[in-house]
């Protein structure tokens, strides 16, 4: 009688998945993705910079990303741009970092490092929403005055539609991505808003200069014109936008 292990049927869902997951298996890679939550679009120059390996090493990690769908990639002239093909991209790759952080501050390498590391748990984007401590601060002050649920689910009140209507954020809703949801911030451990109206809200507030980039990355501060603005159109308290 052959005793021998059979091998497991293996649904192509697996096979997916496990094609998926080595993807991010390797450190370039997986620093690729997340200096693409910024949301722009970057050159293969720029990330082989960032990530400190070789153009030619960084174009082979890129055309992975790119053939297994997590990158898009568009050409203009003799430039490669790349960026995360969509939002759900980026949330699994937000997700998949709050999953890592250890709860523990990881020690800095440097002052630099150190003073970046705070510009990005202050406020930053995630994509096209925000995130970081702003993020937050923004997604209770909506939640504590009626404009978003979050008992069942995230959910925009009728409140909050009219809030966003007041302050002329238009809101697409004729498309796939969900209205609201809530994004696992990794360095609060808390939900901050996403879907299309984080989004809108975020370039509303990068447009209206209520905030603005620090530098080149990710990281956001919110300027005086918004300090005075989110606290009149949300009550939060001057000193947490800046803190």
């Amino acid at each position: 009688m052959d005793r021998s292990p059979r091998p497991r049927p293996h649904g192509s869902g697996a096979v997916r998945l496990a094609a998926l997951a080595a993807l991010l298996a390797d450190e370039t890679r997986a620093a690729f993705c997340l200096a693409l939550l910024d949301g722009r679009a970057w050159t293969a120059g720029e990330l082989a910079r960032y990530a400190g390996v070789a153009p030619s090493t960084a174009s082979e990690h890129l055309g992975r990303l790119v053939a297994g769908g997590l990158l898009a990639e568009e050409r203009q002239g003799r430039h490669r741009y790349v960026r995360l093909v969509d939002e759900r991209a980026a949330h699994l790759v937000e997700e998949l970092a709050s999953r890592t952080a250890s709860g523990e501050p990881e020690r800095p390498r440097s002052l630099r490092a150190a003073s970046a590391g705070s510009a990005l748990a202050r406020g930053r984007t995630c994509y096209d929403h925000l995130a970081g401590r702003l993020g937050i601060g923004i997604t209770e002050a909506m939640t504590v005055r009626g404009l978003l649920r979050q008992d069942t689910g995230f959910a925009l009140t009728e409140a909050g539609l009219e809030w966003f209507a007041a302050l002329g954020i238009s809101l697409d809703r004729s498309g796939r991505r969900p209205l609201v949801r809530g994004c696992l911030d990794w360095t609060e451990r808390r939900p901050h808003l996403a879907g299309a109206a984080g989004a809108a809200l975020c370039a509303h507030v990068l447009e209206a200069g209520w905030c603005e980039r620090v530098g080149s990355g990710r990281a956001v501060r919110v300027t005086s014109a918004g300090v005075q603005a989110l606290s009149k159109a949300l009550g939060i308290d001057a000193a947490s936008l800046t803190a």
